[in-house]
């Protein structure tokens, strides 16, 4: 039977990245946000160099840029592994991403327009059409309409803040299928696009607090443990 590793080689990105470094980065960037690579797994530098055809030197530069995006974890005497997921993680992650992205959301609402409702309807459409799952195509549907919002908020440093914490969020959706149901619960991004078509920058911080909010304690009660947050709790601006 293939390893995850044994595999890598095969799912690298293919966007012309300019130095091994960076194919190595993106390539096992994506194998972990997507599952391809699990919790815990060990990324032994020789063997990810094998995978990848190339020496070992780009494959350290890239596991270190993992380690400072929080998906990897440099253990002493043991090297370097997928980091693992727990409730203590998801709730520290879940609670940078309320912070954040319900900033980005009154952001928007603010400086929304009918160019940028017009591309996140389109977005949402797309949503829509895709099979409830988690393959790679739904998530990616899903992560465009996300970020079709917030780069309304017009804050490069909104969106550099944003990703690693969406991305580790994304493991834990992985891990925990049903906690996204996005047929079911579809009408919670139709509110936070109206809320911002509207100019409502309380309206859409209130429900873009409540559909992340939602996910978590789904994703924490799975994993065994309690709701993380209350629904309808403020979004203070």
């Amino acid at each position: 039977m293939e390893s995850s590793l044994d595999v890598l080689a095969a799912g690298d990105a293919g966007t012309g990245p300019r130095t091994l470094a960076e194919k190595a980065f993106e390539t096992l960037h994506k194998a972990i946000v997507t599952g391809r690579l699990r919790p815990g797994e060990r990324l032994p530098i020789e063997e990810l160099a094998a995978a990848l055809k190339m020496s070992a030197m780009p494959i350290r530069e890239a596991v270190r840029r993992l380690d400072s995006a929080g998906l990897v974890e440099n253990i002493p005497h043991r090297g370097a592994r997928v980091t693992e997921l727990s409730i203590a993680d998801l709730a520290e992650v879940y609670e940078v991403r309320l912070a954040l992205e319900v900033l980005a959301i009154r952001r928007a609402a603010v400086r929304f327009d009918d160019r940028r409702e017009d591309l996140a309807r389109l977005r949402l459409a797309a949503l829509e059409q895709m099979p409830d799952d988690n393959s790679a195509a739904t998530s990616a549907a899903h992560t465009a309409f996300h970020y079709a919002l917030y780069q309304a908020a017009d804050s490069a440093w909104l969106q550099r803040l944003i990703r690693p914490v969406w991305e580790t969020s994304e493991r834990y959706c992985l891990a925990v299928p049903e906690s996204r149901r996005l047929a079911e619960r579809g009408y919670e991004h139709e509110a936070i696009l109206a809320a911002c078509a509207a100019h409502e920058p309380d309206t859409a911080a209130l429900a873009l607090h409540d559909h992340l909010a939602t996910t978590a304690n789904s994703v924490s009660v799975a994993m065994g443990g309690e709701p993380l947050y209350e629904l309808g709790a403020p979004a203070v601006g």
